[in-house]
């Protein structure tokens, strides 16, 4: 039976309930002080992380013509992206009939048993979809990308959960670049102006005139 569709603002309210969007002041890698964290790691309960795979499951059937269905191979990046992938391979069978193949890649090569990084599902000669959390600066991005390379794979794509929609080192996000440098989409299940939405909708609990300046304030200074 095919779940309700998702929908940004009930993962949005979801991810406050449990911390996983938390609102104040962070200093990010590159020195920003962001008024938003998401912490991908606290999807830690069965609804959060079913509402996540279902809304990757959506996304990816959208993408998928019926003639191409069985071709879909998906990718987790170590290590966030590995539960994420594998709920995301039921969420696509149990809501779309969609029998796709899975993998994901190990941080430390393994050097017995069938030894190597990847595991799970053979990329090699596959056009492979990549999930993960956040694309911040696309660093850790573009290592999945070189190892599915040297793994005899092509990238089809990349989904995301959350898209900051930040200014990169120029004036294209991360994500822009990603999608510019590889030539594929580059999704994302939810961005800061959903974020932004969700703070001006009428039914928001989490409704704050300060925070919502503050967002406002922080997209008009390194949004794209």
């Amino acid at each position: 039976m095919h779940s309700d569709a998702f929908s940004a603002h009930q993962f949005i309210e979801l991810a406050l309930d449990n911390q996983v969007l938390k609102f104040g002041e962070f200093v990010l890698k590159s020195g920003r002080i962001s008024p938003y964290f998401f912490n991908a790691g606290l999807l830690a309960t069965g609804e959060m992380l079913s509402v996540l795979a279902n809304g990757y499951a959506d996304a990816l059937a959208a993408q998928m013509k019926d003639d191409n269905q069985d071709e879909l191979v998906i990718f987790g990046a170590a290590y966030k992206g590995i539960p994420f992938v594998a709920a995301t391979a039921q969420a696509l069978w149990l809501n779309h009939g969609i029998n796709a193949k899975w993998g994901y890649n190990r941080k430390e090569v393994k050097t017995h048993g069938e030894g190597g990084n990847l595991v799970g599902a053979d990329v090699s000669g596959r056009a492979v979809w990549i999930l993960d959390d956040v694309i911040t600066a696309g660093t850790a991005m573009r290592e999945v990308v070189d190892i599915l390379s040297n793994a005899g794979a092509s990238v089809a794509g990349i989904l995301v959960a959350l898209d900051r929609k930040e200014k990169g080192q120029a004036e294209h996000s991360a994500i822009q670049e990603l999608a510019a440098t590889l030539n594929v989409p580059v999704q994302a299940l939810v961005d800061m102006d959903d974020i932004i939405g969700y703070l001006e909708a009428d039914d928001s609990p989490y409704q704050d005139a300060t925070q919502l300046a503050k967002m406002q304030h922080y997209r008009n200074q390194y949004g794209v």
